[in-house]
């Protein structure tokens, strides 16, 4: 029979087949979902019951952080084992025609897919929960060691252990996607060695900053020594980020210097406040041959016991270094209270001695020329030398 130029009787087999691939299906899929549904509210609102009541009897939140992961992992796993019936009855065997006109299935079917999804995804909160534990253990440590470095390495480390168990997830969920590791793990040599070829010195960075966070020459807030600082601005800086593949630095002047870690790694660091806020300070003075060494030497230690940082104990001294071609090289060495203000100190001690010596008549030294003059007929030089 035909209505419109269609053949009724293809729909009526069309129809037919729809009816006898659902009819036994559509009850059990319908089974599935409210069964599903049931054990997820009642698995969610147990666990919630739980959770209010570790939470009242516990300080730490640490095992109310457990039960909402717990509570995540199994309502995923609800929701995987419904989907996972649902395709397996909907969905047909999937596979492909042989060479001998044969058919074969593949060896992973797309209920099998469920499970690897379900695998990655139950890893997430496992990852969360590990990262709290983590946390807790972060706050510990810095809660003892008190160290800004610990800031920056501990949260670093935290990140990478959740990353890699994410990865464990995704490395068990490959056989259920039907995705085989050994070959993977292969390519993945060989790309890793072309990428490490192409940035050795990203790579190199890398590893200096896990060194860094390791030794620990310097921390957050430190005042370091550098050493390619722009011209005409400050030699030093202050640490204010230590970065795993770069260190900035904020000099004098407000220029922030970025300085890869690799070379970092490769000089004599100079800390000027790691031994703590008391350092010695070595100021450099000249006085002339003719002037009065000991009254110098008094000036300079009364002009540095006038600064405020200057520490009065030990007693700031005065030595002789040595003699030049018109002076006599002093020293002054005077301890300080914090290393931060040691350009300060120097300025504000070079200035008072300056005043005091001219105040005082001890002579600064500069080059000078003595001229002797010689009176006399000078002797008459023959020709031919004779």
């Amino acid at each position: 029979m035909e209505f419109l130029g269609f053949d009724l009787s293809r729909l009526e087999d069309w129809w037919g087949d729809v009816v006898a691939y659902v009819g036994p299906r559509l009850l059990p899929s319908l089974g599935a979902i409210v069964v599903a549904g049931l054990i997820y509210l009642v698995a969610g609102w147990v666990l919630r019951r739980v959770e209010k009541r570790l939470a009242t009897r516990t300080a730490t939140d640490l095992d109310d952080q457990f039960v909402r992961s717990l509570r995540k992992a199994i309502r995923l796993t609800v929701v995987a084992w419904a989907v996972w019936l649902l395709v397996r009855q909907w969905v047909p065997v999937l596979g492909a025609v042989t060479p001998e006109d044969g058919w074969q299935a593949y060896e992973t079917q797309p209920h099998q897919w469920v499970w690897g999804v379900w695998i990655v995804l139950i890893f997430i909160p496992v990852s969360n929960f590990v990262g709290q534990l983590l946390r807790v253990f972060e706050g510990r440590i810095m809660a003892r060691s008190d160290t800004a470095l610990d800031e920056t390495a501990l949260p670093m480390v935290n990140r990478f252990v959740r990353v890699m168990v994410i990865g464990v997830g995704v490395l068990l969920a490959m056989g259920h996607l039907g995705l085989q590791i050994a070959p993977l793990l292969a390519g993945a040599g060989v790309v890793g060695l072309a990428l490490s070829l192409a940035a050795k010195d990203t790579l190199s960075n890398l590893i200096a900053g896990v060194l860094l966070i390791m030794d620990r020459p310097f921390q957050v807030g430190d005042r370091i020594e550098l050493w390619n600082a722009p011209n005409e601005t400050g030699t030093w800086g202050d640490v204010i980020e230590i970065g795993i593949r770069a260190t900035k630095i904020r000099n004098p002047d407000n220029l922030v210097v970025v300085v890869p870690n690799n070379e970092i790694m490769q000089r004599d660091i100079i800390n000027y406040t790691m031994s703590g806020d008391d350092i010695r300070l070595r100021i450099p003075f000249s006085v002339a041959y003719e002037s009065d060494i000991e009254r110098a030497k008094l000036l300079l230690i009364q002009a540095a016991l006038e600064v405020e940082g200057v520490k009065p104990d030990p007693t700031p001294i005065v030595i002789v270094r040595g003699f030049g071609p018109s002076e006599v090289n002093l020293q002054l060495r005077v301890w300080i209270l914090e290393a931060r203000n040691r350009r300060r100190i120097a300025d504000e001690i070079t200035g008072i001695s300056l005043q005091a010596f001219a105040r005082e008549g001890v002579e600064i030294p500069y080059p000078k020329r003595e001229l002797y003059i010689r009176h006399g007929e000078a002797p008459q030089l023959l020709p031919g030398g004779e």
